[in-house]
């Protein structure tokens, strides 16, 4: 079993993780192979048993941890304010998204649509991505002033770099989602700053 602290905040090392993630597509073109592949799992595990279940080994959210920590600790120079604002847009499409029932059940419908796929491809499949990709783009985009990728335009400009950046935002979303629906709320990162700093702490010493 998990730290009760580590549980309750590993959904918001999963918004960090998809923001990070974001950031290093725009930048490199590239971004970690496994925490890639653990953010876009977790969109289609809608039944788990724990929380961890939903983004695998814990060490799936390492990226996002160490994000969390950065983001969140004394040192100045650590922090990143383009992070800070992926995150906070994927928060706020959240909230957006709770105050639509109409588009939550479309979302659960579109997402069990690509669980039915994954019964005829592979998770690797460009399909599966481009699905992911279409569900951002048609129910979580319009909810709210489009986010603003910075990045390398020869990078952003390539059609599978951008698929993948939409379905690792709606990976965001889902761990925003889930984040609110174990208590988290965006003021505790202001009021419980140093609490869940401490739990980012615990994780990174469990994963190492």
């Amino acid at each position: 079993m998990l730290d009760t602290d580590v549980e309750n905040n590993l959904a918001l090392a999963g918004v960090c993780q998809s923001a990070a993630l974001v950031q290093s597509l725009a930048r490199k073109g590239t971004a970690n192979d496994e925490a890639v592949e653990a953010s876009l799992s977790s969109i289609l595990v809608t039944d788990p048993e724990n929380p961890q279940q939903v983004f695998g080994k814990l060490s799936n959210l390492e990226v996002g941890y160490k994000t969390l920590f950065a983001q969140l600790s004394d040192k100045q120079q650590s922090k990143d304010t383009e992070l800070t604002r992926y995150i906070a847009s994927i928060l706020g499409l959240e909230r957006k998204l709770a105050r639509k029932p109409a588009a939550m059940k479309e979302l659960a419908e579109r997402i069990s649509h690509v669980q039915r796929q994954l019964a005829h491809v592979d998770f690797q499949n460009p399909q599966i991505v481009s699905s992911l990709a279409s569900i951002y783009s048609d129910i979580i985009s319009p909810l709210a002033p489009r986010i603003q990728i910075a990045g390398n335009p020869d990078h952003l400009g390539q059609p599978a770099t951008q698929h993948k950046v939409r379905a690792i935002l709606l990976a965001g979303v889902r761990a925003a989602v889930m984040w609110r629906q174990m208590g988290g709320k965006r003021r505790n990162i202001l009021f419980r700053r140093k609490q869940i700093l401490n739990s980012a702490v615990k994780a990174l010493r469990l994963i190492n």
